[in-house]
């Protein structure tokens, strides 16, 4: 179906047949079929979706469903939803390739799908996971400030921000505008030494990502296949918090050289942490170490530390896991100026107890990737 000129786009039709599911089976509309396309003309909103012939029937309630729900879009006053056949696919063949699994057929920012056989990274020598078991410790603070320090030991970086419904990377780093694209492939922002990608880039900043997980699946895939990442000597990945789709599909993708995780010094943090060690342990996934984040508060006037998170839980969480600690960040009023300034404290001002913080956390990591890197 032709498309017309009009301000819907693609994902927000995608987004709406993602939001119906099957009570029965838990699949969304469009995990049961295929978004061929739509026409939007006087407020009138058709949507073509291929469905297997024999599922038709069944799907009806669902496109009613639907096309309610799309009505609510800008501009259009009705929607219809049009089935169209969908040949079941052949059997595979012995020795054939088979689809990636995670939701790879989920392409939430469209363009022709990558060749399944064609190599994932190929030039990145690394990828590690900066990770934690919940929200609000400084997750993405610490994984852009890595990746800043990992640069500045001489390290090819990039920097991915896989946190899909909570991108933050974009404002960290005060990027502006979104990537180009050449021969289909996204081109990563040169910033602070190093390339970067966030879907904060591609989306407006209020925009919600309402997106379940194939769709936030699709998305990493994407990231890891239509990137242009080039040589590097590591990715770093910025995970979402918890233990969930978005990690598995990563590890599922690519070997992942290591994990970090970050934690507050409270019990209530260091629990969620122990379960995100425990997740990459049994994915095989090595742990470099756990990081301690708001360690301490240093007073800007007086300069004395309070314990306001307690100290020492992650060292003593790290010794009991028996997983390297990588050190302390301090609680500091210019790390978070920093951030919200899009001025990575490793970056605009090197000489800070917090840059020194990062840059030892950066030279350990760095030193574990290269004594990896002689074990092969």
């Amino acid at each position: 179906m032709a498309q017309t000129s009009s301000p819907l786009h693609h994902d927000d039709i995608a987004l709406v047949l993602d939001s119906v599911t099957d009570a029965r089976t838990g699949h969304s509309l469009l995990a049961l079929g295929k978004l061929e396309g739509f026409r939007l003309e006087e407020g009138k909103l058709s949507v073509a979706l291929a469905v297997p012939k024999e599922k038709a029937a069944l799907l009806s309630p669902l496109c009613d469903e639907a096309a309610m729900r799309l009505k609510a879009l800008p501009d259009v006053q009705d929607a219809t939803i049009i089935l169209t056949a969908h040949r079941p696919a052949a059997p595979a063949q012995p020795g054939a390739a088979r689809p990636p699994a995670g939701g790879a057929g989920h392409r939430p920012f469209g363009g022709p799908p990558a060749d399944p056989n064609a190599p994932v990274l190929p030039g990145v020598k690394a990828v590690i996971a900066v990770a934690s078991g919940k929200g609000g410790v400084g997750k993405s603070t610490t994984a852009t400030n890595l990746a800043i320090g990992l640069a500045q030991e001489g390290l090819k970086v990039g920097l991915m921000d896989a946190d899909i419904h909570g991108p933050s990377l974009h404002r960290m780093l005060g990027t502006a505008g979104k990537p180009e694209v050449h021969n289909g492939r996204l081109q990563p922002i040169p910033v602070w030494g190093l390339h970067a990608v966030s879907i904060g880039m591609l989306v407006e900043e209020k925009q919600a990502m309402i997106w379940r997980g194939p769709m936030v699946m699709g998305a990493i895939t994407q990231f890891l296949t239509d990137v242009d990442w080039g040589e590097l000597d590591v990715l770093v990945v910025d995970m979402p918090p918890g233990t969930g789709d978005a990690q598995l599909s990563l590890m599922q993708k690519v070997p992942l050289a290591g994990a970090i995780i970050v934690s507050t010094p409270q019990d209530i943090a260091l629990i969620d942490a122990r379960r995100g060690v425990s997740m990459f342990e049994k994915m095989k996934v090595p742990v470099l170490g756990l990081v301690e984040n708001m360690s301490y508060f240093c007073c800007p006037n007086c300069g004395h530390n309070t314990e306001l998170f307690g100290h020492g839980g992650a060292r003593k969480e790290a010794d009991a896991m028996g997983v390297p600690f990588l050190g302390e960040v301090p609680l500091l009023a210019t790390i978070r100026a920093s951030s919200d300034e899009g001025n990575p404290i490793v970056a605009s001002d090197p000489d800070s107890e917090a840059a020194q913080a990062f840059r030892r956390i950066a030279r350990t990591t760095a030193d574990a990737l290269r004594r990896q890197t002689t074990a092969q």
